[in-house]
């Protein structure tokens, strides 16, 4: 795995490996009902090294200090969520401060991502970053495995999420971690169900509204080789706050 461009972000600590510049193998079976894979090329930019943990959103919930109605539009604090309000402010707990958040919507992931400076991924980037260039069906390779390369509902026990530095087998080939499985992982995009089309025909622009966003790489709960697949799309409406849901950010070059 490629870690020669790391940069850690100020704000936050996390940190951001360079994708370069160039063209990757896109799309394939999951991406846009069945579609071939193709070449497009992307400008450079960094992605996160690993998605969002509990001790950094509830860092990012003791600065902000939201009003009620933020913190609801952004997460449930509920049994299931590892953040909690604790005195003047929040605090990751359960030992699961290196966990991924969970039950976070879309609106609390592009908070947390503006107020650190950052942003979410498109799921172009989000899929180079997990997939490299030769178009592989996997971030390890072309074999499920039984999952035993990601946290799945075919080992996790009676478990849930697993730290964010776990699995490093399962690193994609630039050195991403848990790009399959732990968590769903937010995107900038609106989910448009023929985007993939456009963009094997050399429109790369965005899908401008939609009723779901975008949401990659399979989590815990699931064990079918198909929803981890760094092809496969899912899609969840932007306030939705699900106990399998999280995120990871990316930084324009």
């Amino acid at each position: 795995m490629a870690l020669d461009c790391l940069i850690e972000n100020s704000k936050d600590g996390t940190l951001l490996v360079l994708i370069p510049e160039g063209e990757f193998v896109a799309g394939g079976s999951g991406s846009d009902e069945g579609g071939s894979s193709f070449k497009l090329k992307l400008p450079a930019y960094y992605l996160a090294l690993h998605p969002v943990t509990n001790a950094q959103y509830a860092r990012f919930l003791a600065d902000r200090r939201p009003a009620a109605s933020d913190l609801e539009k952004w997460i449930l604090l509920d049994r299931d969520c590892f953040v909690r309000a604790s005195g003047n402010g929040y605090e990751a707990y359960g030992d699961k401060e290196d966990h991924p958040v969970v039950q976070v919507s879309w609106f609390g992931a592009e908070a947390y991502g503006e107020w650190a400076g950052l942003r979410l991924p498109s799921e172009l980037e989000w899929e180079k970053g997990a997939r490299g260039v030769d178009g592989r069906e996997y971030p390890w390779g072309n074999d499920w495995e039984n999952g035993k390369r990601c946290r799945n509902d075919n080992n996790k026990g009676n478990e849930t999420t697993c730290g964010v530095w776990s699995y490093p087998e399962g690193c994609s080939p630039h050195g991403m971690y848990q790009m399959s499985g732990n968590v769903w992982e937010w995107c900038e995009d609106w989910h448009e169900s023929g985007a993939y089309n456009r963009y094997k025909s050399g429109d790369l622009t965005a899908p401008k509204s939609a009723g779901s966003r975008v949401l990659r790489g399979g989590s815990w709960r699931g064990g079918r080789a198909g929803s981890f697949r760094c092809a496969n799309r899912d899609l969840n409406y932007p306030a939705g706050r699900d106990l399998n849901d999280g995120f990871r950010l990316a930084r324009t070059l």
